[in-house]
């Protein structure tokens, strides 16, 4: 992947809710953003990329333990299909996205949020995002 400078965003989507994650300018970074129900995604997006500069999506790409495609990869593949239409100027990735959500959950235990905080799936879905963007980025960084 060549380099362009910009942020990097990470979309885990899902049918109700949508996590959002985002790199720094610099790429260095995956920072958890927000949470959108899906069907306002793509409006979301016209909106986000009118204030930020964004290179490229990576869309989580749900697959079974063997590596191959779960049925909510054809749902994730039409939404790819539809971002590259919207936003041509974006590069789109898929990144595995087994076990984020789980590791999300273990990272909001681990930084001390409340029980409350934990069981609320919006922080999970922004997590999970960052934790999708981050794999990502450390993916692009191995030599």
């Amino acid at each position: 992947m060549e380099k362009k400078l910009g942020r990097i965003m990470a979309i885990d989507y899902g049918l109700k809710r949508v996590g959002i994650a985002v790199t720094d300018p610099l790429q260095i970074i995956a920072t958890p953003l927000t949470t959108i129900v899906a069907p306002t995604l793509l409006p979301f997006l016209k909106d986000y990329l009118q204030q930020e500069n964004v290179v490229t999506f990576v869309m989580g790409m749900p697959t079974h333990l063997n590596g191959k495609p779960s049925k909510m990869g054809n749902i994730i593949k039409q939404i790819g299909t539809q971002l590259k239409k919207a936003f041509p100027a974006q590069s789109l990735y898929y990144q595995d996205e087994r076990f984020t959500s789980k590791l999300a959950l273990q990272g909001l235990y681990q930084a001390g949020y409340s029980k409350k905080d934990r069981a609320d799936k919006s922080n999970i879905d922004k997590v999970s995002a960052a934790i999708l963007l981050q794999s990502f980025l450390n993916k692009q960084t191995v030599i």
